[in-house]
């Protein structure tokens, strides 16, 4: 698949001149993205070139002209576009190099030259904004200088750049920055001052806003046992055990967690890990607090765990936590891709993840398999996101017509305005219009499930899919968190990343801060989890078989 620069472009300036066009720079962009799908790329071009006159200081126009160029075999228009887009800033040598639209031109002795200089360009920039003076590497204690960096570069970059600053102003974030200068200067360890940062980022109340501390304190004091859990009706279950040791004095799924070293395991909960998780949603404070945290400390130390079986027996047992590399070997994810056939000619598709290809790529080579289904299910309940182009490339098989995915917008600062008091602006975007699949189409009712751990990429399907109207949404809202973070590195070998990017329905309704909400709401009980049922999935195949006229 090939690369192209998504349009990012700000036309501030083009409000300052008499526009030539009589389109908006938004269609012109529409209008350039249509042809090119549809592989007319020399009117691509022509209509990128003319988005790029309207703003000559964003280089993607220029840039996807050149692809547009370079697929037509015309390699001077293409180099000379190139040119123009890395006199204008475009310095993404690796993604240049990678893009099959640009392979025509990797033969041409100005190939080398151009991709040298826009290496040299992009090492200038990252060096100007993320200077290696910030990323000291890892030592057990860093000095205090170090630490007072680190704390000012965060609240530095999220001042300036955290998309929502009407959460910045309810925190009094520089007021909150002096409270930390103490905090920061008594912390006696890096694992400690990292803990710190990462309360610290929790209180800005977004999943996309995080504080990562090097992997040698992620592997020595975040590790985790060979278990998994999740909050059911209020109760803490064990959902899966990979310990033989446990398993053999009777913790199994469905085993409820009542104490952790002696304290109740919500008070544990609510002091030891909660206020270190930067969620969103309640729901994704929830996850993250009671599954994807849950018993996670220091590797040489084991809790003790207080358990209640079915029948109500109590009994506590050392659980103890393992390597990250083992917990990842014994434990592994969901795959990208599955796909089985349920009763009534349902097809099931699950989509563990969009973090590579590998979900897309799959489901186009099982699609001859798919399309014989009478109705299908889409699951993302475990998919955390990673590239919303990924989901995308599904949909595009559900659709007839073209199909839109997130409005977003993000800070818009100009030093000059802030001077001259002007308020602070924002920018926004509304989406392009996506084409159909046009060598496949599944045209059968579609459900799609969804749990708080459907997150990021996948709650961008998620609103794309509402709004294809293709189907219902089935399970329980989302984790309400998608965005574009911006990543830093801190001294100490670790790193934040913070959200610039704040994403809506196609037509400004809001999901981050609250989820996706489902059509029909199924929540898992301690019963039904106990016997074994997914009741999710079942609500599901019982309201695609009813549509289809079938009984499962």
């Amino acid at each position: 698949m090939s690369l192209r620069i998504a349009p990012l472009a700000v036309f501030a300036a083009a409000s300052a001149v008499t526009c030539a066009w009589a389109q908006s720079p938004q269609a012109l962009i529409a209008e350039a993205d249509r042809d090119y799908a549809a592989k007319r790329y020399a009117q691509a071009a022509t209509t990128y070139l003319r988005v790029f006159e309207l703003d000559p200081a964003e280089p993607s126009f220029a840039y996807n002209a050149a692809c547009c160029q370079a697929l037509l075999g015309r390699a001077d228009a293409a180099f000379q576009s190139l040119e123009r887009a890395v006199a204008a800033g475009f310095a993404n040598a690796d993604g240049a190099a990678r893009d099959t639209d640009l392979a025509p031109l990797r033969t041409d002795a100005r190939w080398d030259g151009l991709l040298a200089r826009m290496r040299d360009r992009g090492l200038r920039e990252r060096a100007f904004w993320d200077s290696s003076a910030m990323a000291t590497g890892y030592r057990e204690t860093l000095s205090e200088d170090e630490r007072i960096a680190g704390l000012s570069r965060f609240w530095s970059e999220v001042k300036f750049n955290f998309v929502d600053t009407d959460r910045l102003d309810a925190l009094d974030w520089d007021g909150l920055y002096l409270r930390y200068l103490p905090k920061v200067r008594s912390t006696t360890s890096t694992a400690a001052y990292y803990r710190l940062l990462a309360g610290l980022c929790a209180q800005l109340k977004d999943g996309h806003t995080n504080v990562y501390p090097a992997p040698e304190i992620r592997e020595a004091h975040s590790a985790q046992p060979l278990l998994r859990t999740r909050l059911v009706e209020g109760r803490v279950l064990v959902t899966q055990v990979e310990d033989a040791a446990l398993k053999a004095r009777g913790v199994k799924p469905g085993v409820e967690v009542v104490t952790v070293d002696g304290q109740p395991v919500k008070a544990y909960a609510e002091s030891a890990l909660a206020p270190f998780q930067s969620a969103s949603t309640p729901q994704d404070l929830e996850t993250r607090t009671y599954t994807y945290a849950f018993l996670a400390g220091p590797l040489g130390e084991t809790p003790k765990v207080g358990f209640r079986d079915e029948s109500g027996r109590a009994f506590e047992l050392p659980v103890p936590r393992v390597a990250g590399a083992i917990r990842r070997k014994a434990m592994p994810l969901e795959p990208p891709f599955s796909f089985r056939m349920l009763p009534g000619d349902v097809a099931l598709v699950t989509l563990g993840t969009f973090g590579t290809s590998e979900a897309a790529d799959q489901f186009m080579e099982a699609f001859p398999g798919i399309s014989k289904a009478k109705a299908l299910i889409l699951d993302v309940r475990a998919n955390g996101g990673g590239n919303s182009s990924v989901g995308y490339r599904i949909l595009a098989t559900l659709a007839k017509e073209p199909f839109f995915g997130t409005t977003w917008a993000t800070r818009d600062y100009k030093p000059a305005f802030r001077a001259w008091e002007r308020p602070r602006q924002v920018y926004r975007q509304s989406p392009s219009p996506m084409p159909p699949d046009g060598a496949r189409h599944f045209p059968g009712p579609v459900a799609v499930l969804t749990s708080p751990a459907t997150y990021s990429a996948a709650e961008d399907f998620s609103v794309a899919f509402v709004a294809m109207k293709r189907g219902l949404v089935i399970g329980e809202p989302t984790g309400g968190s998608t965005g574009q973070p911006l990543f830093i590195r801190l001294p100490g070998g670790g790193s934040a990343r913070i959200c610039t990017k704040r994403d809506t329905f196609p037509d400004g309704k809001p999901f981050v801060g609250v989820g996706v909400q489902p059509d029909r709401l199924v929540q898992p009980r301690v019963e039904d989890f106990r016997q074994g049922r997914d009741t999710v999935l079942e609500a599901a195949l019982g309201e695609l078989t009813r549509q289809v006229g079938v009984r499962p």
